[in-house]
């Protein structure tokens, strides 16, 4: 594999960034491709689970299969690559437990003790959800974590995406052998983008999103 370099750095990568509307249809080359999912794919979750799955879809007449289960829209055709994006509840099942496990011990990143601990905080905190109201939930956020990862590494590179909520769950899971324990998180339309870039919308200001201590109290910077 050929070696590949960002053509801008992180914090322009962020300003930059817009969810794209149309795309040229420009093929991402395979190299960018893959060090896309490379960087963005160490985003972090919780005791290194990583219940994100993608689904890359690339092939014509697959894009236009996803392209009628998300209203027509035609950025889910016309982008090179189209990621369906999915958390797997799986992940807190024992095999896959251990599968992390034994990562972890191949990278000398985990010991016995630490070994043992993961075994028994992964079942009690995912069955016990003491921050969540499901394992869906729990699964949803980290893959959305990927999901905002990739699209600022994508867009270091100088791709555009677009996250995308407008499809039918259903049709996604059916249309492309989704099982059940597998849900649809969204959808990542990736490529070059053929219109302009909608104007910034704006952020607002930490005086209002932000708080000192305790909610309502104003941020003190």
């Amino acid at each position: 594999m050929a070696e590949v370099f960002p053509v801008m750095g992180l914090s322009a990568a962020i300003e930059q960034r817009r969810a794209a509307r149309s795309f040229s249809g420009e093929p991402i080359p395979a190299d960018t491709l893959a060090e896309i999912f490379r960087l963005g794919l160490r985003s972090p979750s919780g005791f290194n689970l990583q219940p994100w799955r993608l689904i890359v879809v690339r092939d014509a007449e697959k894009k236009a299969t996803l392209q009628g289960c998300a209203f027509d829209q035609r950025q889910v055709g016309e982008a090179p690559v189209t990621l369906i994006c999915c958390g797997d509840r799986r992940v807190a099942g024992s095999d896959y437990i251990e599968s992390v496990i034994q990562l972890g011990t191949d990278l000398g990143a985990i010991n016995d003790a630490y070994a043992d601990y993961i075994r028994s905080a992964v079942p009690s905190t995912l069955e016990n959800m003491p921050s969540f109201g499901s394992l869906e939930v729990w699964t949803n956020r980290h893959t959305m974590l990927a999901v905002a990862h990739l699209m600022i590494v994508a867009k270091s590179f100088g791709i555009d995406s677009c996250p995308m909520e407008g499809f039918s769950t259903d049709k996604v899971k059916e249309a492309f052998n989704i099982p059940d324990e597998v849900d649809v998180c969204c959808l990542l339309p990736m490529g070059y983008a053929k219109d302009p870039l909608k104007e910034f919308g704006g952020r607002f200001g930490t005086e209002k999103v932000c708080f000192s201590d305790s909610y309502g109290e104003p941020f003190q910077s």
